[in-house]
């Protein structure tokens, strides 16, 4: 009998073992606890060095932001790692993140969960590093906040699946994204810069970092946090800052044809928060037609995602005055160029060499050669900056070029251009805003305006 319950036990005993061992999750580290094999310094030049089972990163004067970045980019994953900071220090970890030599000089961007031992607390809110500021701060989550152990070790469990990203900091949830601006990129340490009044060699440290990339699903954590949606929203930053929703994602609210009183029965399509406007062919405003703004803008910023098809021609116009032009063809104003440059002929047209590629000033000024363009079928984020009678365009964050309306040269210019036939082209004080109608496939989104 004694054997026999001997024999049970140890049964019993194996038997949970075994269980627990298969339940185990089956995380993989990306910090050996010795050495920073695998991970890559960029941007500034603050210092990284390994102690005690842990990555110390310690800050430098008159360095920019500094990267310790994995070698290996990383798509979906669940990652979890423990973290110490000074309380002067402000420090984050990059996720999805990228560096980019046509993108500000190879500046590191994208996701970023905050490491914020100020009074201001917002340990585990996420902000877009050198893109758009903050995407969900901690203002109204008092317990994220509370969560946060000043000069102890914290944990931060980091959930970036599909379009979403959940954060906890110390078991509590910090943060719930819905997102798709960027899909894969790699993870990095954040050193942050400081000003001259800081103290050099402040530190911020990282142990246990590790992750799981496969079977998400099983592991994934649900977040009582209702998800912050960007698409179609302002992010809170923009809002402080008083950005509009020019388009609200889902009427044709503030929009008409631009030789209609409504907006065009035919020829767009609003589906899943995105504006499209469908092939027909090719032709300049012969389906649908261009439609534009209700409201007339002077001195703005316009930000609008848009997304190509393959050999597609498109445009956003501005300064757009819809009595013009009452004949055949596209309603008349200044055009940030949208085209596939390797597939439409119109990249090699034009009086002006390359001024009917991407992002130029349709006709009259080429954008720079190296702009940073997404491939046809992925988004691309225009912004047009009107101040005065100066003007700007830009692609994906980079500045492509600029101009002065009413000035000589910009005179010059237009008098050598088929906009030579309409008296004073480009020069209202203020007109409204188009998206057109060239006959193929273009979708928009997020587009957002801030006037004066």
């Amino acid at each position: 009998m004694r054997n026999i319950l001997i024999l049970l036990v140890s049964s019993v005993l194996f038997t949970g073992c075994a269980e627990s061992h298969k339940d185990e999750v089956p995380w993989k580290k990306l910090f050996d606890d010795e050495s920073l094999k695998g991970w890559t310094k960029k941007g500034g030049d603050a210092q990284y060095r390994v102690e005690n089972s842990a990555i110390i990163g310690s800050t430098v004067h008159n360095t920019p932001n500094t990267f310790l970045t994995t070698a290996k980019d990383y798509e979906d994953f669940i990652l979890e790692l423990d973290f110490k900071v000074h309380p002067s220090m402000n420090s984050g970890i990059q996720i999805r993140s990228n560096s980019f030599e046509n993108y500000r000089n190879g500046r590191v961007h994208g996701y970023q969960v905050e490491i914020d031992p100020s009074d201001r607390a917002y340990s585990g809110g996420i902000y877009d590093e050198a893109r758009r500021g903050w995407l969900v701060d901690l203002a109204k989550n008092g317990a994220a906040q509370e969560a946060f152990k000043q000069n102890e070790w914290n944990k931060f469990r980091i959930e970036a699946i599909g379009d979403t990203i959940k954060t906890w900091i110390n078991g509590v949830p910090s943060a719930h994204l819905i997102d798709n601006k960027t899909a894969k990129g790699f993870i990095a340490l954040q050193v942050h810069s400081i000003g001259e009044d800081a103290k050099a060699g402040t530190e911020v440290m990282w142990k246990d970092i590790k992750i799981l990339t496969e079977d998400l699903n099983k592991y994934s954590t649900k977040s009582p946090l209702l998800p912050v949606k960007t698409k179609n929203n302002l992010t809170s930053a923009e809002e402080a800052s008083g950005w509009e929703l020019l388009w609200d994602g889902e009427t044709t609210n503030g929009w008409r044809g631009a030789r209609l009183e409504d907006f065009p029965k035919k020829g767009w399509k609003i589906e899943d928060g995105i504006l499209t406007v469908l092939a027909s062919g090719g032709g300049e405003a012969e389906a649908g037609g261009d439609i534009v703004t209700e409201e007339l803008y002077g001195d703005f910023e316009l930000k609008v995602d848009f997304k190509i098809t393959e050999g597609a021609n498109s445009g956003i116009k501005y300064f757009v005055d819809t009595d013009l032009n009452k004949g055949p063809g596209s309603s008349i104003g200044l055009e940030y160029q949208i085209l596939d440059d390797q597939r439409h002929p119109d990249a090699k047209l034009g009086n002006h060499q390359g001024s009917r590629t991407m992002a130029s000033l349709y006709d009259l000024i080429q954008a720079d050669p190296d702009k940073p363009v997404n491939p046809v079928g992925e988004w691309n984020t225009a912004r047009i900056v009107s101040k005065g009678n100066k003007v700007e365009h830009w692609l994906n964050g980079e500045k492509v070029l600029e101009y002065e309306r009413k000035s000589p040269e910009y005179r010059k210019l237009v008098a050598e251009s088929k906009y030579v036939e309409w008296p004073d082209f480009g020069e209202l004080e203020k007109g409204r805003i188009l998206l057109q109608d060239h006959g193929n496939k273009v979708s928009f989104k997020n587009i957002k305006i801030k006037s004066e």
